[in-house]
């Protein structure tokens, strides 16, 4: 017999074991490699049944053994210890409060999915590590916070393998107060509910649950409430559960239900409303129309002038390098919702328009969620410097005129957040070599800190834990509950171990190692130098062709012939990768370039020591030295599909065969030198880059203090300058049609142009009503190629208005000394000026001298 809910019964913990709650409650455990001890000491065992969630350890203990920790002197002093230590990192300076200049007072932080532990499946993939990532660095470095998410009652899914190797799914039903959440309550006790009200009369309503992430509070509204009907309750089921208006409501209650929710937390907290919304991805687009609604109906602005204000305090991270990876809706279901009267005050056609793809070549009949985002956020990136050029080139529809390579989206490449992603071995290492500092700071390369034997001793002690947990969970897998005997044998601590691990989308290309069988198996099976891969990896319960994917290589591992080589892991999350990052050599990555928008299991890996072996795509395009691991070439002038994965194979059998095998097997005295050169340079170089505080620095300085800037100017003295924005842009787009470059004229340079000569420019510009204050005419100049074209590093340099011309235009000139030789050329162009626009192309009007 079922039961209809299942929740945790907690004992009750002597006066001396009170802080247990506190420490449980603050998932800094998952990252203090003290405070996770103290809880596994309770019980070994029983820590890594329960799934080593705190919590859970608190309500499985039982009183008996309860009772008897409260009489242990020793274990209540390390509990003591531990809650100080959290005292002070809780209420201690950080980088922030450090940081000089005027700073963001509250940023919230949307994202569809979080990753924070495995014991809290709230993610599936990359995108939800991320963000938890994000929240841990952000913790750690003191930054104002709060994150904004939903509560998924079966969290994503629960993998397992078949005998005929097809994925299957299950969805286990969560309990949060036995996760360690807290329900957000009034002042009275109540809980606090959120309401959204919808078409044809309906009404979702939402429970947040706090999850504190450090110093973090995570949001995570949950509409498993009793003020729902059975449809409504259903909403926040499962993560990337449901397709159409399913998934419409879900993006609604993380975007309209989140702003309301951090208005209520704000409120009881005493925390100040937020200064800048930080949307990661599409999904929590709707958060900026209701910031908008608010604007309207609470402080009389317009629907220009909302828009002005919420862009100026809105960032917006994509991830997706495709189209395919974007939500859309049909145009019609959106607009139900926006003439529901869920955003009130504000105008439904025009708020539609942010949102559709009004280009040529795009669907009008969809209202595209990275397109809402682009518009509301006046902050743009994407996560990696490639994938920021893709990304110009993929969104540059919406400036047009604009030259791709100006199109307002930077890149602020991701990082992983270190503390959690370090084997505690190897973080024992670092330790005692210097101290608690980060891992920016560490010099593996000095072999008089930490000797070869030492290093290379760890590094095996944790490709052993891999080889163990991947025997264990292949026995654990097996249908008939009889273990083979070569399970005893899979996986050798003593072979060289790729891993690989991921989504898996097709252009992952998980099977891509498959393309040769033959070479493949002859690679696993060299009597005398073989190697074995580890591979994991969940695909989306719709998506079929991912699942077939998955069972090819299931199928292929369990060939007699390469049985014990190779091996799927089932069910990989964030418990399996902390084994899988630190007990792998080298970290395999295919995709198909330049697919992946950034790929950070790989920075994973290299902090514990890997090698990576990637196609130059996402962050190893940027940061591959030569040094610390292998670039894939891609095979770019392929004719077809079929001859690039052929080629990129090829490459791939070619690199272990003849680099990383010759060098791995290489030894003197038992240890790979030369290997372990590669390793030291690859934990030094990468350890100051990969990681999340460096991201979440840059979020602060080159996103979240800009934005903080623009929402207080445009705010202040009643939203003064949020009306002149809004006046700037509607009277420039009333009059750019008619906005022209009458003529270019130059002079001061003789026939032949030589270094020093200074080139004199003169433009005639017909501004049509608008003044010279209100636009820039620059002057463009540079190298130039074959077609005539400026090169992309070109400069600019901004002519003066002086006196109106005959013809009633107005007249720009300026100077240029000719310091550079070769072939030179320049162009004119007129854009609008404003000290609020982030970006000189911002609103997508540029003329060109003709």
């Amino acid at each position: 017999m079922k039961a209809i809910r299942t929740f945790t019964v907690r004992p009750v913990l002597a006066e001396s074991l009170a802080p247990l709650d506190r420490l449980a409650s603050n998932w800094r455990w998952s990252w203090s490699r003290a405070t996770h001890a103290l809880f596994a000491s309770m019980d070994p065992a029983l820590w890594d049944e329960i799934g080593a969630n705190p919590a859970r350890m608190l309500g499985a203990l039982g009183q008996e053994r309860l009772d008897e920790l409260a009489r242990d002197d020793e274990f209540i002093a390390r509990v003591r210890e531990e809650d100080e230590r959290l005292t002070a990192y809780l209420e201690g300076e950080r980088w922030f409060q450090q940081l000089e200049g005027d700073k963001p007072l509250h940023i919230a932080y949307f994202s569809p999915e979080f990753g924070v532990d495995g014991s809290l499946p709230q993610y599936s993939g990359g995108l939800g590590i991320l963000a938890g990532d994000h929240l841990k660095s952000a913790s750690d470095l003191g930054v104002p916070l709060t994150g904004v998410g939903l509560f998924y009652r079966a969290g994503y899914f629960r993998q397992s393998i078949g005998d005929d190797g097809w994925q299957r799914e299950s969805y286990p039903l969560l309990d949060p107060y036995g996760l360690g959440l807290t329900l957000l309550r009034d002042r009275e006790g109540a809980p606090v509910e959120i309401t959204l009200d919808l078409p044809g009369d309906r009404r979702l309503s939402a429970r947040v649950w706090v999850a504190d992430i450090g110093r973090i509070p995570l949001l995570l509204l949950d509409s498993e409430t009793p003020s729902n009907t059975d449809e409504m309750r259903r909403v926040t089921d499962r993560l990337y559960g449901g397709g159409g208006e399913h998934r419409l409501l879900q993006e609604l209650l993380l975007g309209v239900g989140g702003v309301r929710a951090v208005r209520a937390w704000s409120e009881l907290t005493g925390r100040p409303a937020p200064d800048v919304y930080h949307t990661n991805e599409g999904h929590a687009g709707f958060q900026g129309l209701e910031r908008m609604s608010e604007l309207i109906t609470h402080d009389g602005l317009s629907f220009d002038e909302a828009l002005a204000q919420v862009r100026a305090g809105t960032v917006f991270t994509t991830h997706t390098p495709v189209p395919a990876g974007i939500d859309r809706f049909p145009r019609d279901l959106i607009a139900d919702f926006l003439s529901s009267g869920l955003f009130q005050g504000l105008d439904a056609g025009r708020a539609i328009s942010l949102g559709l793809e009004t280009w040529e070549g795009g669907d009008q009949g969809v209202f595209n969620m990275a397109v809402l985002g682009l518009h509301l956020g006046q902050h743009a990136n994407g996560v990696s410097v490639l994938h920021g050029e893709v990304s110009r080139g993929m969104f540059g529809m919406l400036w047009p005129g604009v030259d791709t390579d100006e199109v307002p989206i930077t890149s602020i490449t991701n990082g992983v957040h270190a503390p959690t992603w370090v084997h505690p071995a190897l973080k024992a290492v670092s330790e005692r070599a210097w101290g608690d500092a980060h891992t920016d700071t560490h010099d593996w390369t000095d072999r008089n800190v930490v000797s070869d034997a030492e290093l290379w001793g760890v590094r095996q002690e944790m490709k052993g834990e891999l080889v163990a947990e991947a025997r264990r969970r292949v026995a654990a897998s097996v249908s008939n509950g009889h273990t083979p005997s070569w399970v005893e044998d899979l996986l050798d601590p003593e072979v060289l171990t790729i891993g690989f691990a991921r989504r898996v989308p097709t252009y992952k290309r998980l099977t891509l190692m498959l393309r040769d069988p033959e070479r493949l198996t002859r690679l696993l099976t060299d009597p005398e130098r073989p190697v074995q891969i580890v591979i994991g990896g969940k695909s989306h319960p719709a998506d079929d062709s991912g699942k077939i994917l998955i069972q090819q290589l299931v199928r292929f591992s369990r060939d007699p012939k390469v049985r014990g080589r190779i091996v799927f892991l089932p069910d990989y999350d964030i418990t399996l990768a902390k084994d899988l990052y630190p007990g792998c050599d080298v970290w395999l990555n295919n995709p198909l370039r330049p697919l992946e928008a950034c790929g950070t299991s790989g920075m994973k890996a290299a902090l514990n020591g890997a090698l990576n072996l990637s196609i130059l795509d996402g962050w190893w395009d940027e940061w591959y030295d030569g040094e610390n691991g292998w670039a894939i070439p891609t095979a770019d002038t392929a004719a077809n599909d079929e001859e690039r994965d052929d080629a990129e194979a090829a490459a791939l059998y070619d690199l272990i065969e003849h680099q990383l095998v010759p060098r791995f097997y290489e030894r003197e005295g038992g240890i790979p030198l030369r290997w372990l050169d590669m390793v030291r340079h690859t934990m030094t170089e990468l350890g100051k880059k990969a990681t999340s505080d460096r991201m979440v620095r840059d979020y602060v300085q080159r996103l979240y203090v800009p934005a903080a800037a623009h929402d207080v100017a445009l705010r202040a003295d009643d939203f003064l300058e949020a009306r002149a924005v809004a006046a700037f842009v509607s009277r420039v787009r009333e009059a750019w049609g008619r906005v022209s470059i009458a003529s270019v004229d130059s002079s001061g340079i003789p026939q032949q142009a030589q270094a020093g000569d200074t080139l004199e420019v003169r433009a005639d510009v017909r501004l049509d009503g608008l003044s010279p204050d209100d636009v820039a005419v620059e002057l463009l100049y540079g190298a130039t190629n074959e077609d005539d074209a400026l090169s992309r590093d070109h400069s600019v340099s901004r002519l003066s208005p002086g006196a109106s011309a005959a013809d009633g235009a107005t007249v720009f000139s300026g100077t240029l000394p000719l310091g550079v030789t070769g072939t030179f050329g320049y162009t004119v162009r007129v854009r609008p000026a404003h000290a609020q626009l982030v970006s000189p192309v911002e609103l997508g009007l540029v003329t060109y001298a003709s």
